[in-house]
């Protein structure tokens, strides 16, 4: 195409490009307001003097952590040499804020401000969000949640004073030793590379920010970085326009802002040897605007690069690339001596006017559709806090739940299942940190972190273990960290493979298989893309059921892992975790639960605390708060186990008998008498398992069984009851140093038939009828209740800290101690249950006895509004549960259902009132409470140690405090 000299035809070709411009949709430049946008381009072009013009072609770099002599290096251009923009790198958003402003203050036309902000502005920026990089994007098959993404990025942008984001890279990497494309890749598959791109510019370009693609005609099928030296794209034309040019194409016609030329040797497209595309106009105008049809913002990739820059002089440089067809000079080298040189050219004749007008009235127009007709400063007021919005946490959940893409699972692997006989055990192979991975596999299943200085250690010790997971964590710093394994690493993988069940983690890009010479072994294989904490969490969610793997690989890894390749898995049932917001829940006003737990603790209402609040089967509140006790040495954790006192009723008796109840062996209409024959010809024969477990039974509440150990004259222990040292007859502990009669079960149960019944039928809590149901359990079972709860329950749910007699599980420091007992146990209980009658029993009680964590309470308490199921196993079915969840004598004011607490009948109770009435739970003595709502799909678990030192301290009590954090649990729901 030759240029037009005639002023009055070049003039009618300026008028009709915009014209055509305002009326079409795939013109991303022009404003709704276009006559207005018009105007004021006029009136800024025409009172423009040329050097003004040729500034505005140029958009320089600016760090907002350079020294100030830098800053005023750039003062100097935009005052002397007029410059149309600035490109921000590396800093801090408060800071380049600052800048911003300073710059604009200054600039005669507002400045056009760009950013590298693929991943968002904290590719560049400290103290700002990163999404996940695109290559993990690729992955996902709801190309919604990339649009998205777009337009989480722009509004970071826009809120910074960004109006250009040099974003998405569209480059189809084909070539997986490329060095600097890579992750930033949507992939190899040219369709999913457009649509992803096509996506992502939506997002941005709805939110007003400019987009770029990059990198012109294509960078991805190369093995050479065009920051070091010029790449070159040896294919045929044909190739080329059917391959990398083939997302333009869609782009483009979909209203593309702006395209950046890379730095690349095309020989196909450009004849002249080693000449770098971004100074080709047979590539700049021929192809891109001429071909291609664009009519949006052409830029150079930054003219600084050594694939161009090696090529000529500063100055030299910017005159060839305009000349090419660029509108924007990105990183030019010297703008002074680039500016006389353009400037020349065009005193020469050589840039015609119709040529400079066509750019810098483009540039114009897209400074007036950024809104810098109306420029107002950046606000830095809470500007941390604006770019780090919950919604962009909530997106990124979404994002990794849709990335992780299984791409192995032999036999149905992942999700695992049959936790009560698997051993499990957890590599950590790679440079980067897998602590997150571990934690989080350890919140379904006990997994034992495995390590050795040989190969024949390793593989000695694994032969413990029924599967071994292994997670490969490289560095999460950026997307060009090294994605291979090293030679050990492939030899320990292949050697535990051949003699273990494996499921190999990747927490790097998936080209990290191509290092295998043989996946065959393996079990399974998932592929997280990333190692961030995030990627981890979601990873271990998907091992063991808690979410679906959904992604697809958006590169091929090999014959036995094309393009395209992904399992769907199973969704198990068990809790997964996320954020308040994915379940129609408040993140900032569940965070006033933070301010009553830390008033508890400052007012020692209790030492510490452990609140969980889980929502539609996932976790969405955690807060390990306070110490162990007052003195402040071990700070609570969420592995810490907890007496959970009562709880043990609906957490290990009350499932048991309903699973008789379920298998016919056991009826609510059946009777005391029944079921403990020494019952028969009592006062309590007839008492039936309904009346006891729903607290209307006549039972007295409370016997002081331990008082049968003290000598009533000289108030000490009497030895025909208690010893020191375990011996014949004296194997049951009731604390250090105390043991207790072997038999004294049966005299407990001989207090309780000869007890008087309360005169009265009314409610009246009492815990009697939990010490016979844990003697008729045992007896038909023929084993201790603390082995029936293990295998009926605990140990196929994964509730690995939910235990009877926990110091024979988990060391003393895991353990949180309740009462220092100054009145029968003369010490400080720590691992001993503080429920007297309880210790009688050897620390195994039909009431009490239970110690464990929230995370395991709340796994029991999901396990119920699932109606008996958990983790793809049924425990009971829901029409028992339903039979067990009722007020079978509310018209009594007995509030209790069967076994269940249940809400008030009247003001005063166990809830805040807020609740409905399906929902059920308990609270324990030593400050716990649990709580269930089928209605809202609500698990609330509240656990504390508010009786240490003392039982006496009733703070917690009086201040209803388990009852305030569950009312904002519910005000924190989104009506």
């Amino acid at each position: 195409m030759k240029l037009i000299k005639s002023p009055f035809l070049s003039l009618l070709l300026v008028s009709l490009f915009f014209l055509q411009n305002a009326f079409s949709q795939s013109r991303p430049l022009i404003a709704e307001d276009h006559e207005l946008q018009r105007k004021w381009v006029d009136s800024i072009y025409d009172q423009m003097s040329l050097e003004e013009k040729v500034g505005q072609l140029f958009m320089v770099d600016a760090f907002s952590s350079d020294p100030p002599a830098k800053a005023d290096s750039i003062k100097k251009l935009i005052e002397q040499y007029h410059i149309g923009g600035i490109i921000f790198s590396t800093g801090g958003p408060v800071r380049q804020a600052r800048l911003n402003n300073e710059f604009q203050n200054i600039a005669k036309v507002p400045l056009l401000i760009g950013m590298d902000a693929e991943w968002g502005l904290a590719m560049r920026l400290d103290s700002t969000y990163a999404f996940p990089w695109n290559m993990t994007l690729g992955a996902i098959q709801d190309d919604k949640l990339v649009e998205e993404v777009g337009a989480a990025v722009a509004k970071q942008a826009k809120r910074l004073g960004v109006h250009l984001n040099f974003a998405p890279v569209v480059d189809i990497n084909t070539n997986p030793k490329n060095p600097i494309i890579g992750n930033r890749s949507f992939g190899e598959n040219k369709d999913n590379v457009t649509r992803k791109s096509a996506a992502f510019i939506r997002g941005m370009q709805r939110e007003n920010v400019f987009s770029s693609a990059k990198h012109f005609p294509g960078h991805g099928d190369t093995e050479q970085d065009s920051h070091k030296t010029l790449p070159t794209i040896d294919f045929s034309a044909e190739r080329i326009y059917r391959e990398e040019l083939y997302p333009y194409k869609t782009l483009i016609n979909s209203g593309l802002a702006s395209v950046m030329v890379g730095h690349l040797n095309v020989p196909a497209l450009e004849m002249r040897k080693n000449f770098p595309s971004s100074l080709s106009h047979k590539i700049v105008t021929g192809i891109l605007k001429e071909d291609l049809d664009f009519n949006g913002l052409v830029i150079t990739d930054a003219l600084n690069m050594k694939g161009v820059a090696n090529f000529d002089e500063p100055g030299e440089i910017d005159l060839a690339a305009f000349i090419a067809g660029n509108d924007i000079l990105l990183f030019s080298e010297d703008v002074p001596k680039a500016v006389d040189k353009i400037i020349e050219a065009y005193n020469a004749g050589i840039i015609t006017e119709v040529r400079l007008k066509n750019s810098v009235r483009k540039i114009l127009y897209a400074k007036y559709k950024a809104g810098l007709n109306d420029y107002t400063p950046v606000d830095t007021d809470y500007l941390i806090e604006d770019l780090n919005s919950i919604r962009n946490a909530v997106l990124d959940h979404q994002l990794y739940e849709n990335a992780l893409t299984v791409v192995k699972n032999d036999r149905g692997m992942i999700p695992v299942r049959n936790l009560e006989t698997s051993k499990i055990a957890y590599l950590n192979f790679g440079e980067g940190d897998g602590n997150a991975f571990f934690e989080q596999l350890n919140r379904y299943a006990q997994v034992d972190s495995v390590s050795g200085e040989t190969l024949d250690a390793v593989l000695d010790t694994l032969k413990n273990y029924n599967l071994v997971i292994i997670g490969f964590h490289q560095s999460n710093r950026s997307p060009w960290t090294n994605y291979h394994l090293t030679d050990r690493e492939q030899v320990w993988l292949y050697e535990i493979a051949r003699k273990n069940r494996v499921i190999f983690n990747l927490f790097s890009s998936p080209y990290s298989l191509l290092d295998l010479t043989t996946t065959a072994n393996f079990e399974g294989i998932q592929v997280a893309y990333q190692n961030s904490e995030l990627a981890q969490q979601k990873a271990a969610q998907v091992i063991f059921g808690a979410l679906e793997a959904k992604g697809k690989l958006p590169v091929s890894a090999g014959e036995d892992f094309p393009e395209g390749t992904g399992y769907r898995t199973r969704d198990l049932g068990r809790l997964s975790y996320g954020l308040p917001e994915s379940v129609g829940m408040n993140s900032y006003k569940l965070r006033k639960i933070d301010s009553v737990v830390q008033a508890g603790i400052d007012q020692k209402m209790a030492p510490g605390m452990q609140v969980l609040v889980a929502r539609k089967g996932k976790v969405i509140y955690e807060n390990n708060a306070g110490y162990h006790t007052y003195d402040k040495k071990l700070p609570v954790k969420a592995s810490d186990v907890y007496d959970v006192a009562s709880l043990t009723k609906i957490l290990a008796t009350l499932p048991l008998v309903m699973e008789l109840v379920e298998e016919n062996e056991l009826d609510l209409n059946s009777t005391l008498g029944q079921i403990l024959p020494q019952f028969r010809g009592t006062d309590k024969a007839g008492i039936t398992i309904l009346e006891m477990m729903s607290h209307y039974a006549r039972f007295t509440p409370w016997i002081p069984f331990h008082s049968l150990t003290i000598d009533e004259e000289t108030k000490r222990l009497d030895r025909r009851y208690v010893r020191e040292q375990e011996g014949p007859g004296f194997n049951t502990i009731i604390a250090e140093g105390m043991y207790v009669r072997n038999d004294i079960r049966d005299t407990i149960v001989k207090v309780i038939k000869n007890s008087e019944l309360l005169r009265k039928k009314e409610y009246r809590y009492s815990d009697l009828p939990y010490y016979l149901l844990k003697v008729y359990l045992e007896d038909i079972y023929g084993t201790s209740l603390q082995y029936l709860t293990q295998d009926h329950l605990y140990k196929p749910l994964g509730a690995n800290n939910t235990t009877y007699l926990p110091l024979n599980k988990f060391p003393k420091e895991r353990i949180i101690p309740t009462e220092d007992d100054k009145v029968w146990r003369k010490q400080l209980l720590q691992g001993y249950v503080h429920d007297q009658g309880a210790a009688m029993l050897g620390g195994i009680g039909g009431q009490a006895g239970l110690f464990a964590n929230a995370n395991d309470v709340a796994k029991i308490m999901q396990m119920y509004l699932n109606g008996g199921e958990y983790g793809g196993k049924k425990y009971l079915d829901q029409e028992t549960l339903d039979k067990f969840n009722r007020c079978y004598y509310c018209s009594e004011d007995v509030r209790r259902g069967v076994g269940f607490d249940k809400p008030q009948l009247e003001e005063v109770g166990p809830t805040c009132g807020c609740v409905s009435m399906t929902s059920f739970g308990h609270s324990g003595f030593t400050g716990t409470l649990t709580w269930a709502d089928p209605s809202e799909e609500i698990v609330y678990v509240f656990l504390s140690n508010r009786v240490n030192p003392s039982a006496e301290n009733k703070k917690l009590l009086q201040e209803g405090v388990r009852t305030k954090i569950q009312e904002l649990i519910y005000e924190a729901i989104d009506r």
